[in-house]
């Protein structure tokens, strides 16, 4: 009687034993499958809400990441477990590269519309809008700008200032021939000085900058 109470009382406790590690392992799998939809789901929201919410998405990911790892130590099928795993990182990645993408559009977008005003000036570089009338006026709020915000641009700023800046000259080359008064020429010729040794300063510096860092 007491051995067969004895192999009863044994048989229970693998019993629970198993149930307790069946238990583990179907959280474990929960665990993965929760990374990868979680990966899925947000590969589905529209590329600019998602650019406005990265901060709170990359945390996220970073945190079921860690507990989809943690996890797999509690899994039998690893190697799907691990191929589920990799496939969601992949897919992050290629949605991290494309909000990156659109952030440094945005961020192109913003430094042209310091420079020429909201919208005037788009990813097409059209300056048809600019005029023998408002040229003047064009450069002085561009060297303007420039000069109140230069301890702020980094080296990549100011090779899209760079860039903005030799496409509105040749306009001007264009609006000379339209009728460009001699008063405003000069007065854009100084604004022009104004601007050159600014530009090569900074620019410099910046690059000197980037090269400490790069040292350290």
């Amino acid at each position: 009687m007491k051995k067969r109470t004895l192999f009863l009382g044994m048989a229970f406790i693998a019993l629970g034993f198993a149930s307790c590690t069946d238990k583990k392992i179907a959280e474990a799998e929960g665990t993965v499958d929760a990374f990868a939809d979680y990966i899925d789901s947000v590969s589905k929201i529209p590329v600019e809400d998602a650019s406005a919410n990265w901060p709170a998405i990359e945390v996220a990911y970073q945190s079921k990441n860690v507990d989809a790892e943690m996890a797999m130590g509690n899994i039998k099928e690893k190697e799907k477990a691990q191929m589920k795993i990799d496939a969601a990182k992949a897919q992050y990645e290629a949605l991290e590269a494309e909000i990156d993408a659109v952030s440094e559009i945005d961020s192109k977008q913003q430094m042209r519309n310091s420079l020429f005003g909201e919208g005037k000036i788009g990813a097409d570089m059209n300056f048809d809008w600019v005029g023998k009338d408002n040229i003047l006026s064009v450069y002085d709020n561009f060297v303007t700008t420039v000069s109140d915000n230069k301890d702020k641009y980094t080296r990549e700023d100011w090779d899209e200032i760079k860039l903005m800046y030799e496409a509105l000259d040749s306009r001007k080359n264009t609006v000379e021939k339209e009728g460009l008064t001699s008063a405003d020429n000069r007065k854009i010729a100084a604004l022009k000085i104004k601007f050159g040794p600014m530009f090569k300063i900074n620019r410099i510096g910046e690059k000197s900058d980037e090269m400490e860092k790069a040292k350290e």
